[in-house]
């Protein structure tokens, strides 16, 4: 049988399955791509707000959670940022930028033992705090580190 044949119709089978699944709505494409987005706590303007509203309030200092970002941005459009939380029972992860017009960037869950560790590239409008914020054992922990934003990478 030619490979190319039997290639397009094992594909086709399975694209025919998927869309039965979705016409008797056993899959809805939507909730299985998608989940739940923190209107709130995205559209917060306010550092300490979207903070709240993400559910890390009254978070702790901790130097178990290791950030890496670089100390000089030339770049504030693509700053790589990366962090690691040495906290037993991490859950959850969130990145916020203090000083960017909406401060929460991203937030993150872990489950079934996971690494809590996230490595990814933010966008900062200019010098600001990096924070990270973590939910580990029912208690909330944050640490942050700045990060200076060159204008167009002339040091400026």
């Amino acid at each position: 049988m030619n490979p190319l044949r039997r290639a397009f119709l094992k594909n086709a089978g399975v694209v025919g399955t998927v869309a039965v699944a979705i016409a008797t709505g056993l899959l809805k494409p939507g909730a299985a791509f998608a989940a739940a987005w923190n209107s709130l706590a995205f559209t917060a303007k306010d550092p300490a707000e979207a903070i709240n509203n993400a559910g890390y309030g009254g978070a702790a200092e901790s130097s178990d959670i290791m950030i890496k970002a670089p100390d000089i941005a030339e770049n504030g459009a693509v700053v790589p940022v990366s962090a690691t939380s040495n906290i037993p029972g991490t859950t959850s992860m969130a990145f916020f930028v203090e000083k960017n017009p909406t401060p929460m960037i991203a937030s993150f869950e872990f489950s079934n033992g996971a690494e809590p560790y996230i490595a990814t590239r933010v966008k900062m409008a200019k010098t600001s705090v990096v924070r990270v914020t973590v939910k580990a054992g029912g208690k909330n922990y944050t640490n942050s580190r700045e990060v200076k934003v060159t204008i167009g990478g002339c040091g400026g």
